[in-house]
């Protein structure tokens, strides 16, 4: 699905290309960054799992973005959005270089608001509760739990409570 880019004050959420797929990677398979979302960090990322993750930009059903800063362009973290009719699920994480400066914040009031113009009723934001950072942000922004559930992280042993949010939009 793609979208025009959404524009914060920091920030530019522009649609996923090709280029972006290492970058999406750096995070989404780093131990330490990748720790609260739902797949295990792979021991090694082989060229057809590559080719996988470049082609996002194209997925027709979510809309995968990359948080990129407007000055200098350089890339912050990744976010996306499910939309389900008038509900829209979204996801953010933002790479570590840029922890504790309110990008993901940034990046989820952008998708929130844009989520808005385009009629949405609902948001929804998964989020593991031992994930305080994104906690804190979905209830900044008026989330409240909705359903509480044991999730395995794929691929691992590791269990997780996992929170689904809710923002009357």
């Amino acid at each position: 699905m793609k979208i025009p880019p959404i524009e914060t004050e920091r920030l530019y959420l522009r649609g996923f290309t090709p280029e972006d797929a290492r970058f999406a990677l750096s995070i989404w398979n780093d131990p330490e960054m990748g720790e609260y979302l739902m797949d295990e960090a792979m021991e090694t990322i082989d060229e057809e799992y590559l080719q996988k993750i470049e082609k996002l930009g194209e997925d027709e059903e979510c809309c995968y973005l990359i948080a990129e800063d407007r000055d200098a362009g350089t890339r912050i973290g990744t976010c996306s959005f499910l939309p389900e009719g008038d509900v829209y699920d979204l996801a953010y994480c933002v790479h570590r270089d840029f922890w504790r400066q309110g990008y993901a914040t940034e990046m989820a009031g952008g998708m929130i608001g844009w989520a808005r113009e385009q009629g949405a009723k609902k948001g929804t934001i998964l989020i593991f509760s031992e994930n305080p950072g994104s906690n804190a942000i979905a209830r900044k922004f008026g989330f409240r739990i909705v359903e509480t559930k044991a999730v395995k992280k794929r691929g691992s042993d590791r269990e997780f409570l996992e929170y689904k949010y809710e923002l009357e939009l």
